[in-house]
């Protein structure tokens, strides 16, 4: 029996999953799939342009799933930076709540990501700078809204042909995700406070990382009193900096411990007053334990670098969070001197979080979803979100 779509909408199978769009989306090729949903290109016939459309897999099967794609949802609605992915559209095929099943998130469409792109060619320090400029913009303005990313990495950096950047998926990152799917942040961008904090030995005396939910929550600023929780994405830009101009990864560990020792070979050792402010005292003894390394000098190590470049990098590369520049700081260094318009440099309006930290049973979440996705109104300049 043939299923009857919604007015203006069609069916589609997308590699043995049904797909049910408006009219105006046409031409749907699966570009990429991960553990909560899958994303398709399509032609906007309306805009006339490529976008990218995002179902969620299975958004309401728990609590957990439900809330994560509520999240997900409002985060996408509150961003409006040429440097973060922004919604240009939310759809469901759906007109009663009761039937909700699936919804779908439209996003631009940017072709590559950096990660990619790395993998294709070097990138010349006129690259690097626009497009590390860019990473800065959108970490200040994401940041500004009282979010923190926690998983930056060169898959988070959404390229387009022009050699614009978005950053995907910020905010996203919660301690939840792990129980989900065994998906922990990326480790070679991961900042080593939080392998540090975390630092948790089981009974085989083998570490095991814990990770804190993202956004600025009270649990959380009674755990990292000293730590800046903003230096944390910082740290993670850093990292794709010098992988930029190095070519490949800078620390490569191969566990928890083993990037703590990589990062520690650059960094050098830490001085006392760094280790008095840990609050694991298995990461204290950790570190008192390891033999007394000097720090490198970042100039030889990026030889072919400005020393502009290498500039930013000793200043977002530091091993104390509280002494890493921020993003806005960093905008202000000569490196970026010529880009440096400050009416690009925008901020957001605050991001309300109350609902983050609410534990709601599912059909609650649901409802909070549906009403979301009901006053959702497309951006009206299109530029905001729209490359």
């Amino acid at each position: 029996m043939a299923v009857r779509s919604r007015t203006g909408y069609y069916q589609q199978e997308v590699n043995r999953t049904a797909w049910e769009v408006p009219e105006r989306y046409r031409d749907l090729k699966q570009v990429g799939t991960g553990a909560y949903g899958t994303v398709c290109s399509a032609w906007d016939r309306r805009m006339g342009t490529q976008v990218a459309i995002k179902k969620l897999h299975r958004p309401f099967q728990s609590k957990l799933f439900a809330k994560r794609a509520y999240r997900e949802l409002r985060l996408l609605k509150h961003m409006k930076h040429e440097n973060v992915i922004g919604l240009m559209d939310v759809f469901t095929a759906e007109i009663a709540l009761d039937r909700l099943r699936d919804f779908y998130l439209v996003m631009p469409f940017m072709g590559t990501d950096l990660g990619k792109l790395m993998k294709l060619e070097r990138l010349s320090e006129d690259r690097v700078q626009f497009l590390v400029y860019q990473m800065l913009k959108g970490l200040k303005y994401i940041h500004s809204a009282g979010i923190i990313h926690r998983d930056l990495k060169p898959g988070n950096l959404a390229i387009n042909p022009d050699c614009e950047l978005k950053i995907l998926d910020f905010g996203l990152a919660r301690q939840a995700d792990a129980e989900m799917t065994g998906y922990v942040v990326t480790r070679w961008y991961r900042a080593p406070e939080v392998i540090l904090n975390w630092m948790h030995y089981t009974q085989t005396g083998k570490p095991s990382s814990r990770f804190v939910s993202s956004g600025v929550e009270e649990k959380a600023k009674r755990k990292l009193t000293f730590f800046s929780l903003l230096a944390v994405d910082i740290w993670s830009a850093g990292c794709i900096m010098a992988e930029m101009v190095l070519g490949k990864p800078l620390f490569k560990g191969s566990d928890h411990l083993d990037q703590l020792r990589e990062i520690m070979k650059i960094t050098g050792t830490p001085a006392a007053d760094f280790v008095v402010k840990l609050h694991s005292q298995d990461a204290k003894n950790y570190i008192r334990s390891l033999p007394k390394v000097p720090k490198k000098d970042l100039h030889s190590l990026f030889s072919k670098a400005s020393s502009n470049a290498v500039c930013v990098l000793e200043k977002m590369l530091l091993l104390d969070p509280e002494r890493r520049v921020s993003a806005s700081e960093t905008l202000d260094l000569p490196f970026f001197s010529e880009y440096g318009e400050a009416e690009e440099e925008s901020e957001a309006l605050p991001y309300d979080q109350t609902m983050d930290n609410t534990d709601l049973p599912l059909d609650q979440w649901k409802r909070h979803t549906f009403t979301e996705i009901l006053t959702f109104r497309p951006p009206r300049d299109s530029k905001e979100t729209s490359l």
